[in-house]
């Protein structure tokens, strides 16, 4: 278990399910009880993911300008700690991890992961940030871009 505010204690992370409805132009209102404790306010930028294996979608509030936001794929080694290893890179170098999603290709040899990054606070070029992490040595493979998935204001 975890503790919460003094005095108080939490079983796992806080969540706040909801259900919403998709009107006839695909667009959801996310309640006002989530963007409060999200933090989320009007003209705010969103990173939507949607996983069509797991039809799933994961939105996350980035408080960033859209264009310091990178799109990371690394392919490394699957051992324990492998991951740990580009996070610590990415969190040395004030690289920000807004969402990620990672997963075993081959298990106990390739993982893969998709993270979506802030680099704000770093002010790294996304080359500079590329060659950074082909350093770590549980990495095979990296590509570093800009975000450029649809950029959608309402």
């Amino acid at each position: 278990m975890s503790e919460g505010r003094p005095g108080e204690e939490r079983v796992g992370p806080l969540q706040l399910p909801a259900m919403v409805k998709v009107d006839s132009k695909g667009r959801v209102t996310i309640p006002q009880t989530v963007r409060d404790a999200l933090g989320i306010s009007p003209g705010m930028y969103l990173v939507l993911i949607a996983d069509a294996d797991k039809r799933e979608i994961v939105l996350s509030p980035i408080a960033a300008n859209a264009r310091n936001v990178v799109e990371i794929n690394v392919e490394m080694e699957d051992r324990p700690g492998a991951l740990a290893e580009v996070a610590k890179t990415l969190s040395d170098l004030n690289v920000d991890i807004i969402v990620s999603r990672c997963a075993s290709i081959a298990r106990g040899k390739a993982g893969t992961c998709t993270i979506i990054a802030d680099t704000t606070r770093s002010g790294i070029e996304p080359e500079d940030l590329k060659q950074k992490i082909e350093e770590v040595p549980v990495v095979r493979y990296v590509k570093v871009r800009r975000f450029s998935g649809p950029v959608v204001s309402l």
